[in-house]
This record gives C-alpha cells, structure tokens and sequence, in this order.
C-alpha cells in the first residue's frame, strides 16, 4: 500500500523506511553475485519506488532524512536542523 495513502505516525513511517530500506539492502548483496536474476531486480525495483515515496512522505511531514529529501520542496532556509532527531520525540511546536 503507498505510504501516502494512509496516514502514518512519525514512528510507523520511520519503521516502514527501515523494513524497505533493509529490503534495498539484501537486494544490493544478492544481485552483487547473481547480476542476471531478473526477479531480484523487479524486487529491488519495487522496494526501492516504495523507499524513495516513504522518505518523500517523511520530508514533507517532518523534514528530510537524506540529502536527497532536503530539496527545495521541504525547506528554504535549513530549518530542518531545528527539527527532532529521528530518535528524538517530537515536541510541541516540532522544535528541539
């Protein structure tokens, strides 16, 4: 299911950012040795859409996780750095 098609708490959509990430992962190891697999590439392909929509969603929401989510869309001005840690709880206001 698209993260944006249902709304998620900050912790349930870090959580889903490390399941497709680790999926990413295992994908990135096991093509390594098996190059030609093209089931493991559609796998890959798929988990790697659902990765890059779930950290988008992450950004517009609570500010990016990655250099590739700190664009023009989410902020101007930096103001990310004032935004809890992803370990931190949020705090009234989303500030530190």
């Amino acid at each position: 299911m698209p993260v944006a098609s249902r709304q998620m708490t900050r912790e349930q959509l870090l959580n889903r950012i490390n399941q497709v990430s680790f999926a990413v992962n295992e994908m990135t190891l096991f093509l390594d040795s098996h190059p030609d697999n093209e089931e493991a590439l559609a796998y890959m392909e798929e988990k790697s859409a659902l990765r890059r929509e779930a950290l988008e969603e992450y950004a517009r929401r609570f500010g990016p996780l990655t250099i590739d989510t700190a664009n023009d869309t989410c902020s101007r001005s930096f103001e990310w750095v004032s935004q809890p840690w992803p370990w931190e709880p949020m705090r009234k206001g989303g500030s530190r």
